[in-house]
């Protein structure tokens, strides 16, 4: 195995490197007081993503453009980061009604490597570009690069071949923003539009990102997609109303959203979600405005797609 210095310095600097003096001697902790640490290291995760929000808030605006303009959002990550992009892209359309193409997860080794670790697969940026040159990524869209250590080889070269495409790009790491600065990152610094860095500290176990990295990236993507689909009108109150029913479970959560939004029971919901061709926005407009299906549609159109709007027959916000 070939020496490398300059790489074995570059870790050494990395936050979520260093080890955690809170946790030296676990190997001798009873089971309890190992749940303990690991439960208090995770507390700081929550006051970690807080602290990002401003620069999230920006992101999601990006994000929010892009998808109103016919755009996707790509997601690119390598080992538990690649997954954690995949899981929430993957959620989306049964969440929210989306098309699968809207957001999308692409790992480093593959699909293969969803299931099984390909940790060598993170170290070439040219896999990194090729991915991204496979999904046509163009100026419409938005790559989000997911990576706990800043450094990933792959995940720099997906955003340094979606940059020069001119796609817009965000970074989520859990190191400090600060480290961008640095020399070793000008070429990454060139490549990010908007950098999102919760800085969870050491891990519990040093470098197993898995842990309190991956729980602060996770936070992250939800809060990306929930506030963005919120933005593009796929909910109403704090309700998913763009769901799709592809099981008995998504069916009857349908019909108990349009029970909670409109007040009518269990059958007039079944009878109007049948009317509005199982859809559960234009149910909803049809029992609280009085009208019919034809008529909800229209609104909704009119609305695009916001619920509160459509009732109230105004057109969206832009």
């Amino acid at each position: 195995m070939p020496n490398d210095k300059s790489l074995f310095e570059h870790l050494s600097a990395l936050l979520t490197e260093q080890r955690n003096e809170r946790t030296v001697n676990i190997d001798s902790f009873d089971v309890e007081s190992i749940l303990r640490a690991i439960n208090r290291e995770d507390t700081k995760t929550i006051g970690a993503v807080k602290r990002e929000i401003p620069f999230i808030t920006n992101a999601i605006r990006i994000i929010v453009r892009a998808l109103q303009s016919g755009g996707r959002l790509i997601y690119v990550g390598a080992g538990t980061s690649g997954r954690l992009g995949i899981l929430d892209a993957a959620e989306c359309p049964p969440t929210y009604g989306t098309n699968p193409s809207l957001v999308q997860g692409i790992i480093a080794g593959g699909r293969t490597a969803v299931f099984k670790s390909k940790e060598g697969a993170e170290d070439r940026q040219s896999d990194g570009a090729r991915d991204v040159r496979l999904k046509s990524v163009g100026s419409n869209d938005v790559v989000c690069g997911i990576a706990a250590s800043m450094r990933t080889p792959y995940v720099f070269g997906a955003m340094k071949e979606a940059k020069r495409r001119g796609a817009q790009t965000i970074l989520v790491t859990t190191n400090p923003r600060s480290m961008l600065k640095k020399t070793a990152f000008t070429e990454l610094r060139k490549c990010v539009d908007v950098a999102i860095c919760p800085e969870v500290g050491p891990e519990v176990i040093m470098g197993s990102t898995r842990m309190k990295a991956g729980t602060a990236q996770k936070l992250v993507l939800n809060m990306l997609t929930t506030t963005a689909m919120i933005r593009l009108g796929k909910v109403y109150g704090n309700m998913m109303v763009d769901l799709k029913m592809n099981s008995r479970k998504l069916e009857e959560r349908a019909k108990r959203v349009i029970m909670i939004a409109t007040g009518v029971d269990y059958k007039t919901a079944s009878r109007e979600l049948i009317e509005a061709n199982g859809h559960v926005k234009t149910a909803i407009v049809m029992i609280k405005s009085n009208i019919s299906a034809a008529q909800a549609r229209r609104r909704l159109r009119k609305a695009k797609g916001f619920v509160r709007l459509a009732i109230n027959n105004r057109s969206s916000r832009s």
